[in-house]
């Protein structure tokens, strides 16, 4: 009995096992047989792998000083740079001179010393035969030798100075570099006015250089909509990519590299209960990207309190500046719509002080607010760029946006002006002291409703920025760049030293920030190393999973033709876009092996305001809402076939993904 008992319970697991191999085989051949039947989404080179792709094809190596290899624009992003690549028989320091039109505009560096030389060329005009002198010296000959490189015309859409005013001896040759709000390209011009480098690549927000004299720069991806980008570039001047920088929440606004190598950014919780953005602040390790650190700032302040007329439930805050100051180990940043710069303490989070006026905050935060002392005091008013200077000062770029928290007392745009100021703070008996302003005598010509930027060059050495100028039917706007008809937009940049100007330029466009910067690092230095991917975009939430065949389903007609849909795969997410409407049902089902994950796509348009840049993708019509949205790759392997789910039908979009 017991053998008979036996038997039959083996006779079992075989059958079990014979079920499981043909229902996992079945699966598997439906799963191969259904791919057969769809094609795959047509994929996007990232600019990493673009950037790979072309350095497969550089030739450097075996050329001479009498016929060296020039690169023009070499990664395809940089169209006023060049590569010039030669080899000499002794390691010798190079130097370069690229030809300006004065001795302000001429650019010179000496390279390290080396055999291989592949020297990056900055600061080329466009549409000129640029002069580059080549000088060394090997075996006791002094060697020269000039290098004529043709570049192309800047852009149709190339913003060109409307006015330039310099004091050269004064200002020296460094370049004035540049990111836009709304139309124009990331570039640098020099103390002419003339443009020496510009990125043909979309990247917004902050332009400056790390202490290993790379510049850091936003992705041209958005993770989210208006202008949340998917991370930053690392890279020089020639456009290489060093590092990517992947983010969860994206980033926006600002960053700031820290004594230890991280980076402090800007950034979103989007999975947050209260759907709020702009928030939140991450500290990335440098070399691994993932976060080490962050601070929600619903744990800090109250969102109903102190409210602009910017304010908004989701955009309470509107964090647009991050700064570490080590002497006080703390973050001091700028929340717009609060018309408070605020500073926390950076191991706990906790806060310090805020500076702004404290009408409508309650009582309980009042001891958090400074004392005016001093003659000609004023507060700031929706303003960006706060930083604590060397000596221990705050400086702010004031927009001035009505210049009071009562309606009733609104100060009108063109009776408004915008202003870098100083101030003094004691933390001890609490009270604040304005020391340094300037932009409130040039009135409301110089009234910027949002973005500007100051800058902090050496003592008494300054640059103020009012980028984001609006004339509305050619009167003062307090409107930012696109919510409005028959537009005029101005840039105007100026230097100061000792309350001097110094230099001046003005653009007719509105531009985010500005940076002084040299065109070469003490130690520039080019290399063909691969770039690096770190981070991560995050695990798209999965609204519903489900198993079983997928057997009813509809072919692409017309209806599902007429909403504009389209996959594209990108190296870490699907892309999907749409043209729909409020009342639309829409899903996205990735199916693979009896599992189909089901990701919700919503349809909607959150009134955005205080825009801070000029990109809308959801325009509205009366077809409905053109929409991107992303499932990014994170938790996902293999193949998958790709339905959609418009109201009540089920298509089969005919495509498979692969990640």
């Amino acid at each position: 009995m017991k053998r008979k008992r036996q038997k039959k319970i083996w006779v079992l697991v075989i059958a079990i096992l014979v079920i499981v191999l043909v229902v996992s085989g079945g699966v598997i051949l439906y799963s191969h047989l259904h791919s057969i039947n769809h094609q795959e989404v047509a994929y996007i080179d990232s600019m990493v792998e673009k950037q790979q792709q072309l350095e497969e094809g550089f030739d450097l190596d075996g050329f001479t000083i009498d016929e060296p290899q020039v690169i023009l624009n070499p990664y395809g992003n940089s169209p006023l740079t060049a590569l010039i690549a030669f080899d000499t028989e002794d390691e010798v320091e190079v130097k370069v001179t690229i030809k300006g039109k004065d001795d302000y505009t001429t650019y010179t560096h000496t390279f390290a010393k080396s055999k291989n030389h592949q020297l990056p060329i900055y600061g080329l005009y466009a549409d000129t035969n640029n002069q580059v002198v080549i000088e060394y010296e090997e075996k006791k000959e002094k060697i020269s030798k000039t290098v004529e490189i043709k570049t192309e015309p800047l852009p149709e859409d190339m913003v060109i100075p409307e006015d330039v005013y310099a004091d050269k001896e004064k200002v020296g040759n460094a370049l004035y570099f540049y990111t836009p709000s709304s139309s124009g390209y990331t570039c640098a011009y020099d103390v002419n006015g003339d443009v020496r480098w510009y990125f043909s690549n979309y990247a917004l927000w902050k332009i400056d250089r790390l202490k290993n004299g790379h510049l850091l720069v936003s992705t041209e991806r958005l993770v989210n909509m208006p202008y949340y980008m998917s991370g930053l570039y690392e890279m020089d001047l020639l456009g290489k990519v060093y590092k990517e920088y992947s983010l969860e929440g994206g980033y926006h606004h600002d960053y700031f590299e820290m004594e230890n190598g991280n980076l402090l950014v800007a950034s979103n919780d989007f999975n947050n209960d209260d759907g709020t953005v702009e928030d939140y602040i991450v500290e990335l390790d440098r070399e691994t990207g993932k976060e080490v650190k962050h601070f929600d700032l619903k744990d800090i302040l109250p969102m109903e309190e102190g409210k602009s007329e910017n304010w908004s439930s989701y955009d309470w805050f509107h964090n647009n500046s991050v700064w570490y100051d080590e002497a006080t180990n703390s973050i001091t940043l700028s929340g717009r719509h609060q018309d408070a710069v605020i500073n926390i303490d950076y191991d706990t989070g906790e806060l310090n002080w805020i500076i702004g006026d404290s009408t409508n905050w309650s009582e309980e935060y009042q001891k958090y607010f400074f004392t005016p002392v001093g003659d000609d005091f004023e507060w700031q008013w929706s303003q960006h760029a706060a930083m604590i200077t060397p000596e221990g000062y705050v400086f702010i770029l004031d927009n001035g946006n009505n210049k009071s928290k009562i309606k009733d007392e609104y100060v009108p745009a063109e009776d408004s002006y915008t202003r870098g100021v100083m101030y003094k703070i004691d933390t001890d008996k609490m009270t604040i002291e304005q020391i340094w302003e300037y932009g409130k005598e040039r009135g409301s010509e110089f009234y910027s409703p949002y973005i500007s930027d100051v800058d902090y060059l050496d003592k008494d050495h300054y640059i103020v920025h009012s980028g984001g100028i609006v004339y509305v039917d050619g009167k003062n706007s307090n409107q930012p760049a696109g919510f409005s008809e028959n537009t005029t937009l101005v840039s105007d940049t100026v230097e100061l030293i000792d309350d001097e100007v110094v230099f001046e330029l003005k653009l007719p466009t509105n531009n985010y920030r500005v940076e002084k910067m040299s065109l070469y690092t003490e130690d520039e230095n080019f290399t063909l190393k691969e770039a690096e991917r770190v981070g991560t975009l995050g695990e798209t939430e999965v609204t519903d999973t489900k198993f079983g065949t997928i057997t009813s389903y509809q072919e692409i007609d017309d209806n599902y033709r007429k909403h504009q849909i389209s996959f594209e795969k990108e190296i870490d997410r699907l892309v999907v876009k749409g043209q729909f409407k409020r009342e639309n049902d829409v899903q996205i089902i990735l199916y693979q092996n009896l599992q189909s994950k089901i990701y919700q796509v919503r349809v909607s348009k959150k009134p955005y305001t205080a825009l801070c840049v000029d990109i809308f993708t959801e325009e509205e019509n009366e077809n409905g809402i053109e929409i991107t949205r992303y499932i990014n790759e994170e938790g996902l392997n293999g193949k998958y076939s790709i339905y959609l789910k418009l109201d009540d039908i089920l298509y089969d979009t005919g495509e498979f993904v692969t990640f």
